[in-house]
């Protein structure tokens, strides 16, 4: 059956959608939103995202933004799932087009029976009209023109408008968006009602025009629980003040400019003396980021808890600093919130591109211990872990986020902290346990598993360290060129490297249901989607073990899993399959049975085309045996 004649919706009158094949579906859909960068848009964009998670049901938008300041198409893509898939899954069902700049594009994106809103004060360009999309024409313009007479109100309160009439075509609780106003406006009160009133504009004009609900609507649910709505950034930040840190040395740097605002937030309302008023932290904007890693080296000698935070551009520049602190061994943190790059490349768009340049930082043998958070929660509770592990291990730990997860809000659990846990400050001697040592050796691997002993500055009158040194010494710490002594100490450092595979988090598995010779390996923000495509192949007869690595170094669980694999998929978002070459490097893994599935266009990646690139590698159809036989890890 063949589509009926396309629909072209203006304001002559109520019209209904009659498109013979038009998308109907309740809670599972995709929709976009194409804007000009520094309209205002992306608060009016953040409140239907959360309007529909307010009405219990999952959502994941996704800020799609220019690097320019302002005049370039911008886009918010929300995915709204009640099944709770919330990664990209792939195509558009609702498009709500304010920006002739990007129409061409933004009509291809539809899918099939979807739909296209546009702002229908002009005439729409029929080289655009696709004979399988609905069209719904509301003159935004000419609405805001009519009613408001300051320029920059006709600007942002044609956001507002359009919120409201999809509030209308949807079905969404319209109660549930004044709540969101009134939150959003609390304390600037004279706002609440002309934005209210832009609200009632849109949703009067289309419930007038229009048949509503479309085939595609909301409706509430109790899926998200108790799940909050928050950007990784924030999440980092958050985990870096319950984890006691108080300095935090940068330089700004999309996308991890917000980690260090944020991080300046939560200090003032829980760094702050009550009694005295004064400040318990430090936040330092440097003149680069070498600066800002040296002085978080500084401050983590000293005995502080430290942190900078940057990306691909700020891990190059901060690589010689990172190599002493790996070989003076001195703690520190940093979060690298990972862009497109190389160079500047696409500052505002995500990719998990840093992951080689970040575990070998430096020149030399070096390597760093690096964190792979998926969510908003495990970027509060691995903040927390760098810390402890960096002070336990004595050596610099890189949190590896990325735009995606850093800049957007996501669905999360809630955050947990245990009042009783005490931080792991590791090897670090007292006044009295120096006191009854002969003589303190600052690199001297008394236990056997690479870790030294350290000091802080000024503990003892006479014994301990106050100075350190990033060229070459005995376990004494007194500088020598013996290549003996020098190897000597590279080994160690190879042992405690070693060692740290017993304290950093271990790799999530997910077993497949049947018996299978397929796995995957993902990191990261390519979680969700991941997630979702096992489903998919799952239906399909195509079942796969899937491992999540949550830390580098890996573990033996990692260099099990792919010996007990014929084939291992390694899902990254990068060119040249970094992570693969981190396993083939680190686990001695054949590089025949490790597949590529990549994608690089700053975007992140999505269940279909994972499914795609699975099911496209497969040798032949996958061997599946009845339902496996669980036995215990």
């Amino acid at each position: 059956m063949g589509y009926a004649e396309v629909s072209l919706f203006g304001d002559q009158g109520k019209q209904t959608v009659n498109l013979m094949k038009s998308i109907k579906s309740l809670n599972e859909f995709v929709i976009k939103f194409a804007n000009v960068n520094g309209t205002g848009s992306a608060s009016a964009n953040n409140m239907f995202a959360k309007a529909i998670f307010r009405m219990g049901i999952p959502v994941s938008p996704k800020n799609i933004f220019p690097s320019n300041i302002q005049g370039l198409p911008t886009w918010y893509e929300v995915r709204v799932s009640e099944k709770g898939y919330l990664g990209r899954r792939g195509g558009v069902d609702i498009v709500l087009s304010v920006n002739p700049q990007s129409m061409p594009d933004d009509v291809a994106d539809v899918l099939p029976g979807g739909y296209f809103i546009y702002d229908s004060t002009k005439p729409l360009d029929l080289r655009l009209v696709r004979d399988d999309v609905n069209y719904i024409g509301i003159p935004l313009t000419e609405m805001c023109a009519r009613e408001y007479k300051d320029p920059r109100q006709r600007l942002l309160f044609k956001n507002v408008i359009y919120i409201g009439a999809l509030a209308a075509l949807l079905d969404i609780e319209f109660a549930v968006l004044t709540d969101l106003v009134r939150s959003q406006f609390k304390g600037k009160e004279k706002l609440i009602a002309p934005n209210i009133g832009a609200l009632e504009l849109g949703h009067r004009y289309v419930s007038a025009n229009f048949e509503c609900p479309l085939g595609i609507r909301v409706e509430r649910r109790d899926c998200v629980g108790d799940s909050i709505l928050i950007d990784g950034n924030a999440a980092a930040a958050l985990g870096s003040i319950y984890a006691g840190a108080t300095v935090a040395a940068w330089y700004p740097i999309t996308p991890s400019t917000s980690v260090v605002d944020a991080f300046e937030r939560y200090a003032k309302r829980l760094r702050i003396d009550p009694g005295t008023g004064k400040k318990n932290f430090a936040i330092v904007q440097a003149e680069d980021e070498l600066s800002a890693m040296g002085m978080v080296i500084g401050a983590s000698w000293n005995g502080a808890r430290a942190f900078t935070a940057t990306s691909g551009p700020g891990i190059s520049l901060m690589s010689e600093f990172l190599g002493l602190a790996y070989f003076a061994e001195v703690p520190a943190v940093l979060f690298d919130i990972q862009r497109s790059g190389p160079s500047t490349g696409m500052p505002t768009r995500t990719q998990q591109s840093d992951v080689l340049a970040a575990a070998y930082a430096s020149h030399g043998d070096t390597k760093h211990v690096l964190l792979f958070p998926s969510d908003p929660k495990e970027c509060f509770d691995l903040a927390i872990e760098a810390y402890d592990l960096a002070e336990t291990l004595q050596t610099p730990v890189i949190v590896m986020s990325d735009l995606d997860l850093g800049m957007n809000d996501n669905m999360s659990p809630p955050f947990q902290w245990d009042p009783s846990r005490k931080y792991k400050r590791g090897k670090v001697l007292n006044t009295e346990q120096l006191d009854a040592m002969e003589r303190f050796g600052r690199y001297r691997d008394v236990d056997g598993d690479g870790i030294c002993y350290r000091t802080i500055p000024g503990t003892h009158p006479s014994k301990g360290a106050f100075f350190t040194r990033g060229s070459s010494r005995d376990e004494w710490a007194i500088y020598t060129e013996d290549g003996d002594k020098y190897a000597d100490n590279m080994k160690r450092l190879l042992l405690k490297w070693e060692t740290a595979k017993n304290h950093v988090p271990a790799p999530e598995l997910r077993e497949a249901n049947h018996a299978t010779d397929i796995g995957i390996i993902y990191f990261g923000t390519s979680a969700e989607a991941t997630h979702e495509a096992l489903d998919y192949l799952a239906n399909e007869g195509i079942y796969c073990d899937a491992l999540r690595i949550k830390a580098f170094p890996f573990c033996n669980m990692v260099n099990d899993f792919i010996a007990e694999h014929e084939q291992v998929f390694v899902i990254e978002q990068n060119r040249d399959a970094q992570m693969r070459s981190l396993l083939l490097i680190e686990c001695d893994a054949p590089p025949g049975k490790l597949l590529k599935i990549l994608e690089f266009n700053g975007m992140p990646i999505t269940a279909g085309k994972i499914r795609s690139e699975i099911k496209r590698q497969l040798p032949g159809p996958a061997q599946v045996t009845p339902l496996r036989k669980k036995t215990e890890s």
